[in-house]
């Protein structure tokens, strides 16, 4: 059941700062079940970190509920040009985002439940969490056959994926958190999370493949509504706290003091690519010339996001040595990303105003390289 209400005076009673005791008391005495309003995953995850950092969560725990319009989220140590397809997600407007916790690469829209489990670290346990979403899902449905394994994913009929989880460990806060796989669209996950990229090197965490399913495909009752009400419900009883589920606004800085700043940095280009491990890409391509067929190489180093270093190697008849040392070296310093890499060879070409003909080629291999990135 839904209790839309403000949960300010809830949040000044677990805060770490002390502040006046009114209120919701009995609510917030043993914990708090929330909801996001809002459809932004900056926001959402902004809330997450937010929670953390802000809330003592010593014998009261918090369940979050939030879900997402389309959008991909990478894990903390993950390298999004492995991960995902980010041209097709410019071309079709998705979001990516980067969390705080470890684990993989998801799809969010409106058919998928995130749920996040906030405890203090002495607290902190996954199993625990999913036996509850499997203790729900089996109170509205008992003939569905999930379980939780060693990996803490939840595979339905003993194949198919329909929960991951990722977690954040602090000093001395923690939180887990997961999917649900409800309603999810199977075609545009499928699609987003594989990556055309070819010939990338790199240490950071990889994503492991698995057979996905919607717990709609299996029942046409289990939506998204009733899921959430029965997770509610088993956590509820579990903590012994009341299982309304409260809603909430991530934009609310007089709920969240300076949650709009975390939002914010969450939306950067120095987080969401920066914090890519370093990496390197080895691959060829070619090119089409005046009925020749021209085959580049092209070999690059990227360390914080930015080209680290470049070398271009090309027949010297179709571009020539030094030229291509001189594009090599507009390329270090700059964004690994389309955008920089037209920027850049648009301020190149004004070198070489008359060559029309360096133009054609320079704009073919700009073409080329924006197809890697």
């Amino acid at each position: 059941m839904l209790i839309p209400f403000s949960v300010k005076n809830c949040f000044q009673l677990l805060c770490n700062h002390k502040v006046p005791a009114a209120g919701f008391k009995n609510t917030a005495k043993n914990g708090l079940i929330l909801q996001s309003i809002s459809n932004d995953i900056y926001q959402n995850l902004a809330v997450e970190d937010w929670i953390h950092d802000h809330i003592n969560l010593d014998g009261k725990p918090i369940l979050f509920f939030w879900r997402n319009s389309p959008s991909v989220v990478i894990g903390r140590h993950q390298n999004p040009w492995q991960e995902c397809n980010l041209n097709q997600m410019r071309e079709e407007g998705i979001k990516l985002a980067r969390r705080k916790s470890g684990g993989g690469t998801v799809y969010h829209d409106m058919g998928n439940i995130n749920l996040t489990f906030f405890t203090t670290k002495n607290k902190y346990d996954r199993m625990k969490n999913l036996k509850l979403i499997v203790q729900a899902l089996n109170s509205v449905q008992p003939q569905l056959d999930v379980q939780a394994t060693k990996r803490f994913d939840l595979i339905l009929d003993g194949q198919y994926k329909i929960s991951g989880t990722a977690s954040k460990i602090g000093r001395t806060a923690a939180y887990h958190h997961c999917t649900l796989l409800c309603s999810t669209d199977g075609a545009s996950l499928t699609s987003f999370l594989k990556s055309p990229y070819q010939g990338i090197k790199s240490n950071a965490t990889a994503s492991i493949p698995a057979v996905v399913k919607n717990l709609l495909e299996k029942d046409p009752t289990l939506t998204c509504e009733v899921l959430m009400n029965a997770v509610a419900e088993s956590y509820a009883t579990y903590h012994q706290i009341d299982s309304h589920i409260n809603l909430i606004n991530p934009t609310d800085e007089t709920l969240f003091p300076g949650i709009k700043s975390k939002a914010k940095e969450l939306q950067t280009w120095e987080w969401i690519y920066g914090k890519t491990p370093k990496f390197s890409v080895n691959t060829s391509f070619n090119v089409l010339y005046e009925q020749s067929c021209v085959e580049i190489k092209v070999f690059i180093d990227i360390k914080n996001g930015r080209i680290e270093m470049c070398n271009i190697e090309a027949p010297d008849h179709w571009l020539p040595l030094e030229v291509c040392d001189i594009l090599c070296s507009g390329f270090i310093g700059s964004k690994f990303c389309p955008i920089e890499t037209t920027l850049m060879t648009n301020m190149l070409l004004k070198t070489y105003p008359e060559d029309y003909e360096l133009h054609s080629k320079w704009n073919i291999l700009c073409e080329k390289m924006k197809g890697i990135m």
